[in-house]
């Protein structure tokens, strides 16, 4: 796989690849700003010429689609599907710049991959029922893939893509209150990081829907109930996340008309 810049992303991509097995010589990244890239795999400032790859994985700023897209017709040819987490590019347009190539893919994971922890949407045009099936093992070693409509796509990125964002801020919330009613500020930090972090694995593991675990955390009358009840007041958390995730999808939305126009 050619991989077309190497920032944040598709960089904690790469190191998830590479932490689950697969062999660096699978991988050729191309980027003209980096001295180095995870595992020691082939770094390249120019695209390659006279060579084959099965995917070209596209990871540079979406503005930049149409002044790059142009370089890599060589490598993105019949047998070669191109992947891109180019935020709000949909699949039409990525078929516009890669008209040659077998199949487009959009593919929204978050920085969680790099442990193998992250959700994957995924939505095609192209793939036949056995490249659908390579594509998704080779994403099962990222987290949990999954097939998603590209209608639903934006809505998607604004929760599994940016949500990492809006957990860690809840995560500097509660510490920030845990400070602003008496506890240090390095052990409030820690207690909430801590408990985050069990809290999800229980989450992760159990058959209990989150909001029954919330439920067997607070009894009746108890301390967790009166501050579940501050939550839950005329709903006031579901809203804020409901707006929340609102913003992030509609500007999602955005980027794709502004790459259309």
């Amino acid at each position: 796989m050619l991989i077309v810049g190497c920032g944040n992303m598709t960089g904690a991509m790469l190191e998830g690849w590479l932490a689950a097995g697969l062999p660096r010589d699978k991988f050729t990244v191309v980027t003209p700003s980096r001295a180095s890239v995870p595992g020691d795999v082939e770094l390249l400032r120019d695209v390659p010429e006279g060579r084959h790859f099965d995917g070209v994985l596209l990871g540079f700023k979406p503005h930049m689609l149409a002044d790059i897209a142009p370089t890599l017709q060589g490598v993105t040819g019949e047998a070669t599907a191109v992947l891109s987490v180019l935020a709000g590019t949909e699949l039409a347009s990525l078929r516009r710049h890669f008209p040659q190539a077998e199949a487009v893919v959009r593919v929204m994971p978050n920085l969680a991959c790099a442990l193998g922890k992250s959700p994957v949407a995924l939505a095609e045009d192209g793939l036949d029922d056995a490249g659908r099936e390579d594509l998704f093992a080779l994403m099962r070693h990222l987290g949990t893939p999954e097939w998603v409509a590209e209608d639903r796509y934006d809505l998607v990125t604004a929760l599994a893509g940016s949500g990492p964002a809006f957990i860690y801020r809840f995560i500097d919330a509660l510490g920030a209150a845990a400070v602003r009613l008496g506890l240090p500020e390095d052990q409030a930090r820690a207690l909430a990081i801590a408990m985050t972090e069990g809290a999800a694995a229980l989450a992760a593991g159990s058959y209990h829907p989150p909001g029954k675990l919330a439920d067997m955390v607070a009894s009746p009358g108890g301390v967790t109930r009166r501050g579940l009840d501050v939550l839950d007041e005329e709903e006031a958390l579901t809203r804020l996340v409901s707006d929340t995730l609102r913003a992030a999808r509609d500007r999602s939305a955005e980027m794709a008309r502004e790459a259309r126009d």
